[in-house]
């Protein structure tokens, strides 16, 4: 439902050119289709050409990417001790130096921390970064109190895909690599003549891939789905979509 409340929400922005009802068929073909057949993980350097040509775009320009992250803002400070072993330990080698910038991305997790480490290496550029997490806002909602579990490394752990091994939990913190080849693509970056209805079934196959780490609950999902109307995950949509508009245009009044 998120993913396709944002499918609409990026109709509006431009970013997408299919009519509503397409984008929510599409994604929901997708997913079912994955949850059916078990799912199976994205690799781009085989069997899916269009995907790798679709997303080795501008953005993965070397010299484009280093730019940018050359010229993020320098943290000034002492970092916070978990987060500087984090990095210490995703470095390629021990004791390398690196200096530490901050960096915004995307629009779903804005407001958590991101501390990049810049460094070189052997005549190579090299970025990690860590990035703070929150609990889900399910416990928010069912108005859970102490301390909250990150689910981040389950998921990694359980869901139907390669793992990255520069990807890990640490504490509250998710340590990653980043480089032109491995960072997130952006809708409004991509070549304007792609297949938008393979790429929505894309994610919504990508989305079961992760769904299928609750194996028992792959059978209620399908079951649910042969019940669901047509429309009815268009309507859902739709309606968090304006959800979703009118709070962000009351933090914009009020911020």
């Amino acid at each position: 439902m998120r993913t396709a409340a944002s499918a609409l929400l990026a109709k509006e922005e431009g970013h997408l050119h299919l009519q509503d009802k397409e984008a929510c068929e599409a994604l929901l073909d997708g997913y079912r289709q994955s949850l059916e057949e078990g799912g199976r993980p994205f690799v781009l350097e085989e069997e899916h050409k269009w995907l790798r040509e679709m997303a080795l775009g501008e953005l993965r320009d070397p010299v484009r990417f280093w730019a940018k992250m050359d010229a993020l803002p320098r943290i000034t400070g002492k970092l916070p001790n978990k987060v500087q072993n984090s990095l210490d330990r995703l470095m390629p080698e021990r004791g390398l130096e690196y200096r530490t910038v901050r960096r915004v991305a995307g629009l779903g997790s804005l407001g958590h921390v991101r501390t990049v480490a810049l460094a070189e290496c052997h005549g190579g550029k090299i970025a990690r970064e860590a990035k703070a997490l929150a609990p889900s806002a399910i416990h928010w909602v069912e108005g859970e109190n102490g301390r909250l579990k990150l689910l981040y490394q389950a998921i990694l752990e359980r869901a139907v895909r390669d793992p990255d091994p520069f990807v890990e939990l640490r504490g509250s913190w998710i340590v990653r690599r980043l480089s032109p080849h491995c960072s997130r693509i952006e809708l409004s970056v991509l070549p304007r003549n792609r297949d938008e209805m393979h790429l929505l079934y894309a994610m919504g196959w990508e989305t079961a891939n992760i769904h299928l780490g609750s194996a028992s609950a792959r059978k209620k999902i399908l079951r649910h789905l042969r019940q669901l109307k047509p429309l009815q995950i268009y309507n859902a949509a739709r309606d968090m979509a304006k959800a979703v508009t009118h709070d962000w245009r009351a933090w914009k009044g009020a911020s």
